[in-house]
Order: structure tokens, then sequence, then C-alpha cells
């Protein structure tokens, strides 16, 4: 026979344990994208880590209800290190780009950085920055791991 100290400690570990495992579900499912009044753009991949040399699509979504201008045919898009070195943008036009409320753009990244280099395992920043109807800037970013 178990000791009911030993059982009350087994029981609230247990308790404890799926409490913070579904705590731990939430945050890590949170939705990248969540659309709100005024302007706002988000910037969402299919999941938040890759394998080394997977195809990245993301999605650049005007999650807002005022239409947003771009000052080129990228929307924008920059991917960064943590450091904020750039590692990768995509070729593009200068021309303005407009994404109207709830449109949205795809991109993929091969895992490629700008100078043909292959990027290297660690965290990246993906960015998008436009302006609303008064010029005032709106940008959104996501972080994104790339394993072995």
């Amino acid at each position: 026979m178990l000791a009911k100290s030993l059982v009350l400690f087994i029981g609230i570990g247990v308790i404890a344990g799926l409490g913070f495992g579904v705590y731990l579900i939430d945050v890590k499912n949170t939705s990248q994208l969540i659309f709100v009044e005024g302007p706002s753009v988000s910037v969402v991949t299919e999941k938040s880590d890759f394998k080394k040399g997977e195809e990245i699509k993301i999605r650049i979504v005007n999650s807002g209800t005022i239409p947003l201008t771009f000052s080129d045919s990228s929307y924008g898009l920059r991917i960064t290190g943590l450091s904020g070195i750039l590692m990768f943008t995509p070729a593009s036009a200068q021309v303005i780009s407009n994404l109207e409320p709830g449109d949205e753009i795809e991109f993929s990244w091969d895992q490629i950085k700008n100078d043909g280099d292959t990027a290297l395992e660690g965290l990246y920043k993906i960015s998008s920055k436009g302006m609303d109807n008064d010029g005032n800037n709106v940008e959104k970013s996501t972080t994104i791991t790339i394993w072995k």
C-alpha cells in the first residue's frame, strides 16, 4: 500500500503535467494570422520549424481593414538572421504594390541566401513592411527555425 502523501504528490504531478502540456500546446499553436480593425499585415508560414533544404512557403496577408501599399513587388519581404543581417530578399520590380483587406500573396524560399550560399541551421526572422493610407509604417514579422 502506498503512503497517502506519495499518492497525493503523484496526483498533483500528473495534474500539473497535464496542465503544463495543454499550455505548451496552446502556446505552440497560436495562430500567426489574427484579423484586426485598422491597418495590419501578417506574415504566415505553415509551421515554425523546418528541415535544412526544405522549401518554406511564406504568405503575406493584409489582416486589417485598410488597404496597404508596398514599395516593391516583393511586398517588403525580408529574411534576416536574428542579428539583423539580411539573408534573402526576393528579386522584385520597383513598382508600387497594393494589398486590399483580406488579400494575400505567397512567396517561397528554398533556403538559398542572396549570395547563393545555403542558409545554415538557426533562427531566422521573416518580415514584411508596408504603409497605410496615411503613410504610417505597418510591419510584422515571424521567427522560424531551420534544423539539420
